[in-house]
């Protein structure tokens, strides 16, 4: 019987339960067994990397126009639109694949395209901590995924106190997510800094620390002197660039946190907890089960653009393997999930799900019966 204690950073959380093995081994098998029969690579192959020049292209060629050619505001702004979808593009398609190691079989190789992240304006050191081992690690465990913490009005879990102002959250969520990225790009990456340092996440020696601090620093910096600064050289007003600047990344911040919401907040996933020696009622993998979602597997064009992250389900039991291949392995995990009887969770059209995650943003945020009889 599990209790309800939220676990701390520091809690040791495990994943124990040898009898669901058998549903592991019999998964594992099958998938390798795909990728033999079809004579396929688990990495990257042309669909990736034609994606990538249109996605990258479609960031880079419309602020070079910005800048070279200084068209009109509305113009200038419709550039802006366009660098927003495609940065969303970039982070779940490119970045993403990448820094799970899932691109390319060249570990180098993984690392240099990951660090477009850079140029999105992120830290690849601190969203591995918080995407690969954080949230893959313990996927909507209150206490030890921080993509469910709390968030200033926001309640992403059933556990913890119910305050008066998440009765909102369900349609307020929205602007917040809009200003997800903008919050990456100036702040976000030093708070985890000092976060991470005093969890103990960050294993970097002082010195190596404080240098990538400055790093970090640094890089924010000449990116919002690229972003914001080019087009005033170009002659627009800090005004104009600023209001496209932040049009760019309120577009790419709802985007990403649409899509990651409706894979892991919504009706049908679980939010479970450790028991009180720190031990998860189920095996890694069918918590992955448990806790994700996938939606809108049939529709190819969502499924091209949000970087195969509609197969969410797929993607966390397998993050090393590219998203190119998830459609074909989503039978396969769902076969044998039902095989095991597993749970295997899906939304068939994103309007579904997205019903979904409002309707979960506002049980979320109403008290329990309970609690309000007192």
């Amino acid at each position: 019987m599990m209790n309800n204690t939220i676990p701390t950073a520091q809690t040791v959380v495990r994943f124990s339960n040898r009898e669901q093995q058998d549903f592991v081994s019999a998964l594992r098998k099958r998938v390798d067994n795909y990728f033999k029969e079809s004579n396929k690579s688990q990495n990257a192959d042309t669909r990736m990397f034609v994606k990538t020049a249109i996605l990258v292209s479609a960031y880079i060629l419309p602020f070079v126009a910005i800048v070279a050619f200084a068209p009109g505001f509305w113009v200038m702004t419709a550039m802006w639109v366009i660098m927003g979808f495609a940065m969303a593009g970039i982070g779940m398609s490119v970045m993403h694949d990448a820094n799970h190691g899932a691109y390319l079989r060249s570990q180098k190789g993984n690392v240099f395209i990951g660090r477009i992240l850079n140029l999105l304006g992120g830290s690849v050191y601190n969203w591995n901590l918080q995407h690969n081992v954080l949230h893959h690690t313990y996927t909507n465990v209150s206490g030890k995924d921080n993509d469910i913490d709390n968030k200033l009005v926001l309640k992403f879990a059933p556990h913890g106190e119910v305050k008066p102002v998440h009765k909102h959250q369900w349609y307020l969520a929205f602007f917040f997510y809009g200003i997800l990225t903008i919050y990456w790009a100036v702040a976000k990456d030093h708070v985890q800094y000092i976060r991470y340092r005093k969890e103990g996440l960050n294993k970097m020696s002082k010195k190596e620390s404080l240098t990538f601090l400055f790093k970090i620093t640094f890089l924010k910096i000449v990116y919002m002197l690229v972003a914001v600064g080019l087009p005033m050289m170009a002659g627009y007003t800090f005004w104009q660039v600023f209001t496209g600047f932040l049009v760019m990344h309120f577009i790419a911040g709802m985007v990403l946190s649409v899509v990651f919401q409706l894979a892991h907040v919504v009706e049908s996933t679980d939010f479970p907890l450790p028991d009180e020696k720190g031990n998860m009622e189920n095996s890694w993998a069918v918590h992955q089960l448990h806790t994700t979602a996938d939606f809108a597997r049939h529709n190819k064009f969502l499924s091209w653009y949000v970087g195969g992250l509609n197969f969410q389900v797929e993607h966390h039991l397998f993050p090393n393997i590219c998203h190119v291949h998830y459609a074909d392995l989503a039978p396969i995990v769902k076969e044998t999930a039902a095989e095991f009887n597993h749970p295997y969770h899906e939304f068939t059209s994103f309007g579904e799900a997205f019903k979904s995650h409002i309707v979960t943003l506002r049980k979320f945020g109403t008290p329990a019966l309970d609690d309000i009889m007192g």
